[in-house]
């Protein structure tokens, strides 16, 4: 899962000495580090289109103020760094600005502040407006400026368009410090055009091609100068291309054909996803935001369309990230799971390769296209270093086939999937214990590397980081599930013999795990065993995820959910990542007392399996009232994990990327719990299983629900007697719909059950 990450890295903290007895705490500077240095000056925007971002500040500038990650980013490139809107020298006045609800444009309008010239005003505040409108496109930045003079008088001014570039890798606008860098220059190319250009020390000739039109008064490498005399009412339109991939056409012509594209894009790509309305406002905004966060980041791959995972670290290809993001999405949209297991299938480990973490068969943890990765500078170029991803892309395989019934998909990627098992099987347990563990091969790789890969994430009860290789309690809970997935699969396609196998194995990893792994002592499912089979006997989420996998047996699940449940996780806004009361927990660390929406949805969805229908309620709740206070109604990576307090949103945490795919996609996949959505395509039919409706929701309505080629709109409701009451608004093919009460449910919402 993300970009845990370490923000693909590890950061610098205060730990105890490396004896684990205590000590004074010494910060110390940890690989990929992403500093934290105080609150931007202006809140930030983001935008995205395929492999090219931008995040600027609420004006519509680049850089122009500190404290943000601010460009113009291709395949992990910065292509500028500098862009910056001047009304006689001086920052216009924002009136307002925001992102449009689809995410395809950012809008912000300006004026003008007083001017003096000699002491005197010569013009002014209010007297010109200016708007911006800005969108991204084929690797270009692509603004219209309108100004226009809003006063009963002439206006004279000089609008100006500062720009710059340092053609910085990704992990330099990070934080990391290179010893040497490549050489950079400026060329004005025409009255209206100008490059600047970096020969990196790859080899790699990078340019950024900027153009205005009409052709600015002054024109030189760092600004553009339009010397404007305006009459009452008059307006001035300004077009400017920022392109990282060669020169594009008259800006006027790509703007609006470019826009027009986008539009077509984004309803070509909806159009066959299902779509969610409830009676709640709110719950609206924010199952739309997220909607449009989701498609924002769905990327074109020569395999498809991938979920990048977040902006600004992580816009590109994570494996883990990928499949949990596609999983949750899976009900709602299952052609998202196309291009995640086509992709992963296409970079799947054919060797070993300690460099890289790489050994035959397993799954990506990340890819990385700058300067960086390509010199090696960093490991993740193609970067390995993830213990689940490889059971995961078992799991959506599995999944998928049973949301769709796409067997020639699945008869494509079986040696894909038969590699994945033969590395869980073999390289994945390097000591034949039965059970999946890591430890890096190379010192710049990842010091953790399940989805909590912070460097002190994994650790005993003292406090003291655990020592591998490592086996992750949720790592075999997904290899349980690959397994069972796996069986499943083999028999549709005629193998019993494999299938049995398969059952076979996932059978005794469940006895094993049980012996492993419980703790009588803290009441769960221990965190880890260390490199010398000890358990970190450490209350955290990781145990939820047994429950989503189905690994748990009954009773235990019953005191693991009431554990997760309790005050010591559930903060008001969610489950933290470890209980309050551990060694290391702290409610602002990244991974160690935090609460992360994808993780909460992924617990919850545990929870509804083993039928503690409360408990998925009280996590749906509780992420719709944070979000309900976050900017845009955006779902973060993660936030804080300090307790919920009357009439005070969530606090934030300062450098969560915003948006996040699996944080987006989160709701999507505790919506179906709630509703207990199931898929029986050999029965032609969708049924809900156990379901619940929150009374704030009202009203659910699922719009152009598929079944095979079959679609339904349909619509619940609960009323105060808690009777669920089921309405079937319009069908196309052969489906039937039908509510189903079942106190023993415990198998997979996406699992037919009979």
């Amino acid at each position: 899962m993300t970009s845990g990450k370490e923000r693909s890295s590890e950061h610098i903290s205060a730990t105890p000495d490396a004896d684990g007895g205590g000590g004074d705490p010494q910060p110390r500077e940890l690989q990929f580090y992403i500093p934290a240095t105080g609150p931007p000056s202006r809140p930030r925007r983001t935008l995205k289109h395929d492999d090219t971002f931008a995040v600027f500040d609420s004006h519509g500038d680049i850089g122009a103020t500190a404290g943000g990650p601010d460009g113009l980013f291709d395949h992990d490139t910065r292509y500028l760094s500098h862009l910056e809107l001047l009304i006689d020298g001086a920052q216009p006045l924002l009136l307002d600005s925001a992102i449009r609800d689809d995410n395809l444009s950012f809008y912000v309008d300006l004026t003008n502040p007083d001017i003096f010239i000699d002491g005197k005003i010569a013009l002014l505040k209010d007297s010109v407006y200016v708007s911006r409108t800005i969108y991204l496109k084929d690797g270009s930045l692509r603004e219209r400026l309108e100004v226009s003079n809003q006063s009963a008088e002439e206006v004279r001014l000089n609008l100006s368009i500062a720009f710059a570039n340092d053609f910085a890798d990704i992990f330099e606008v990070r934080g990391v410090r290179r010893a040497r860098r490549g050489a950079a220059w400026a060329q004005t190319l025409a009255a209206g055009a100008v490059a600047l250009y970096y020969r990196g020390l790859d080899g790699v000739l990078r340019e950024t091609a900027l153009s205005f039109e009409p052709d600015p008064s002054l024109l030189v490498d760092s600004v553009a100068t339009y010397s404007l005399q305006l009459a009452p009412r008059q307006a001035r339109t300004i077009f400017l291309t920022a392109a990282s991939r060669g020169r594009l056409p008259k800006s006027t012509q790509s703007f609006f054909n470019g826009l027009t594209g986008l539009h077509r894009e984004l309803a070509a790509s909806t159009r066959d996803c299902a779509h969610v309305e409830t009676s709640d406002p709110t719950l609206n905004a924010i199952l739309w935001r997220s909607t449009a966060d989701v498609r924002m980041l769905l990327t074109k791959t020569p395999e498809g369309l991938y979920p990048y995972a977040g902006i600004p670290w992580y816009s590109t290809s994570f494996g883990r990230d990928g499949v949990i993001t596609a999983l949750q999405m899976l009900w709602f949209d299952p052609s998202i799971a196309i291009g995640v297991l086509k992709r992963l299938a296409a970079h799947q480990g054919l060797g070993f390769d300690t460099r890289s973490d790489c050994e035959p068969g397993k799954i990506l943890h990340e890819m990385r296209g700058g300067e960086m990765a390509a010199l090696g500078e960093i490991p993740f170029g193609l970067y390995y270093g993830s213990v689940d991803s490889t059971p995961l892309f078992v799991v959506l395989a599995g999944y998928y086939a049973r949301r769709t019934g796409d067997l020639a998909l699945i008869g494509e990627l079986w040696p894909a999937i038969e590699r994945a098992l033969a590395w869980i099987a073999g390289p994945g347990d390097p000591d034949g214990d039965g059970f999946i563990e890591y430890q890096r091969h190379t010192e710049k790789g990842l010091v953790n590397q399940g989805w909590k890969d912070s460097h002190d994430s994994v650790f005993h009860a003292d406090g003291r980081l655990a020592e591998g290789p490592i086996a992750l309690v949720e790592a075999q809970a997904y290899v349980y599930a690959a397994r069972r997935l796996a069986a499943s699969l083999a028999r549709r396609l005629g193998m019993e013999a494999r299938a049995g196998e398969l059952a076979h194995e996932a059978e005794v990893l469940r006895e094993r795990f049980e012996d492993a792994f419980w703790c009588e002592e803290i009441g769960t499912y221990a965190l880890a065993l260390d490199g010398e089979k000890k358990q970190c006997k450490v209350r955290t989420s990781n145990a939820g995820h047994a429950l989503y996998a189905g690994i748990a047996r009954a009773d235990r699940a019953e005191r693991v959910a009431a554990g997760l449940l309790d005050t010591s996780f559930f903060s008001g806004w969610g489950l933290r990542t470890v209980a309050r009361g551990e060694s290391r927990y702290n409610p602002m660390s990244y991974h160690n007392g935090s609460i992360w929406p994808h993780d909460n949805a992924i617990i919850a969805h545990g929870l509804g399996r083993y039928g503690f229908k409360k408990g998925v309620a009280l996590v749906f709740e509780s992420l719709v009232r944070a979000a309900s206070y976050m900017e845009a109604r955006r779902i973060p990576e993660l936030y804080c994990g300090f307790r919920r307090r009357r009439g005070r949103g969530p606090t934030l945490y300062p450098a969560a990327c915003s948006p996040q795919a699996w944080a987006a996609s989160a709701p999507f996949l505790l919506i179906q719990t709630m509703l207990g959505l199931e898929f029986d395509l050999e029965a032609r039919q969708i049924r809900f299983v156990n379901p619940d409706v929150p009374g704030f929701a009202g009203e659910i309505v699922l719009r152009n629900l598929s079944l095979g080629d079959a679609r339904v709109d349909i619509a619940l409701r609960q009323d105060e007697r808690s009777a669920i009451s089921l309405h079937v608004l319009r069908t196309v093919g052969d489906v039937q719909v039908s509510l189903v009460f079942d106190p023993d449910v415990r198998d997979h919402p996406l699992t037919a059950r009979g």
